[in-house]
This record gives structure tokens, C-alpha cells and sequence, in this order.
């Protein structure tokens, strides 16, 4: 028995409706897309050179692709195309509220699946709480610095991916964070893995697909 080769999605460039104007994004529908299911990536911090294009973020996408999932990645107020300016992830959340409503219109029979990196993480947390997902992944949640305890958990599976050598959120404190939360969140440690997890891809797109997999 062979397995074909995963084929990448041609990505479709897209300017969507947002709060305060265009939102700049791109959807990737892999061959093997099930035509139910949806996932919503965000990326890391604007002011610090977060991008669609983040190499986390497209990791991640791809890891969803590769199981059938049709994956949406869209730049942030003041971001690339996308119009507006940063908000301290207020308005970014509304950004990702728009583009879910984007999603949820062309997939009207998918389940969201949120997912985040860094910052992104804490705007995918914000959205899960007021949305029903299907599932949340959280990688390297910046927990100290913005105040994701203000808000409820989702009930859906979630899992948070941390690297233990991360030099700008504290694994000890991810960890405290993920084993308090009712319900509990599943925590994945990338040994050795820094906050851009160079080197390290590979394993995040393991944990990402195993989680999914369970």
C-alpha cells in the first residue's frame, strides 16, 4: 500500500471585512481538506514583527493541513494590508472574531479549531472563550504578560505548547498555568526549545498532529 505525498494547499490571498477595515489573510484548503473541519491561526506579537508569515504560525497551519483541516491566517490591525492599528489585543481580538465569522460562513458545517502563537495565543484564548471550538492550541502563551486569567477557559481540549529554554515566557510558570485550569489543559514541553523554536519545528508539527490524532 502506498500513501500519496502530502501535496501544499495553494494559498488563496484574501482581504476580508474587519472591524476597523480590510483584514489581510490567506486560506489554504489542502486536496484531503474533509469538508467539515476549520482552523483559525493567529500570529505573535505586531510590534514585534508578528506576521501571517510567521514561520510558528505556518508550522502550525501546515500541521492542520496535513490532516485534512482547510487552515486561515490573517494579519492583525496595522499589520501588512490589514488596516487599523495596534490595540493591546482588544481590537485584535475583534479582528479574529471577524475572520472566524469568515470561516464559520464559507464552512458552515465546521467546528472551529482555535490556535496561537505567542500573543496569538492570548487572542485564540480570548476568542475560545467566547466562541465554541472544537479544539484550542495554545503555543508559548505569554501568560505574565497579558491577563489570560480575566477570562474563561473554553470546555474544548487544549493544549499548550512550551519550550523549556524559552527565553521570553517562563515554562515553570506555562506549566503551574496549564495544570490549574479547570479543565485541565494538556501541556506538551519541547526539551530545549527557545520561544521561536529554531531548530525545533518538526517536534511542534508532531504535537500539534498528535493532539489532534488522540
Amino acid at each position: 500500500m502506498t500513501t500519496t505525498p502530502f501535496r501544499p494547499p495553494v494559498p488563496e490571498r484574501l482581504i476580508l471585512n474587519g472591524p476597523v477595515g480590510d483584514l489581510e489573510a490567506i486560506l489554504e484548503v489542502p486536496e484531503c481538506h474533509d469538508g467539515v473541519r476549520a482552523a483559525l491561526v493567529c500570529h505573535p506579537h505586531p510590534l514585534h514583527g508578528g506576521t501571517l508569515q510567521n514561520k510558528v504560525v505556518h508550522m502550525t497551519a501546515r500541521a492542520l493541513q496535513e490532516r485534512g483541516i482547510a487552515t486561515l491566517r490573517f494579519n492583525f490591525r496595522g499589520v501588512g494590508g490589514s488596516a487599523g492599528v495596534f490595540d493591546d489585543g482588544r481590537g485584535e481580538t475583534d479582528d479574529a472574531l471577524a475572520a472566524a465569522d469568515w470561516l464559520s460562513a464559507r464552512y458552515p458545517r465546521a467546528p472551529l479549531i482555535m490556535a496561537g502563537f505567542s500573543f496569538g495565543a492570548y487572542v485564540a484564548y480570548r476568542v475560545a472563550a467566547v466562541r465554541p471550538v472544537e479544539r484550542l492550541y495554545m503555543i508559548a502563551p505569554p501568560i505574565r504578560r497579558f491577563a489570560f486569567d480575566n477570562h474563561p477557559l473554553t470546555t474544548a481540549p487544549t493544549l499548550v505548547i512550551q519550550g523549556d529554554s524559552d527565553e521570553l515566557v517562563d515554562h515553570a510558570s506555562v506549566a503551574a498555568w496549564a495544570d490549574a485550569l479547570h479543565p485541565k489543559a494538556q501541556l506538551d514541553t519541547i526539551v530545549g526549545a527557545q520561544h521561536f523554536f529554531h531548530g525545533r519545528l518538526n517536534e511542534l508539527k508532531g504535537s500539534v498532529q498528535a493532539f489532534l490524532d488522540r
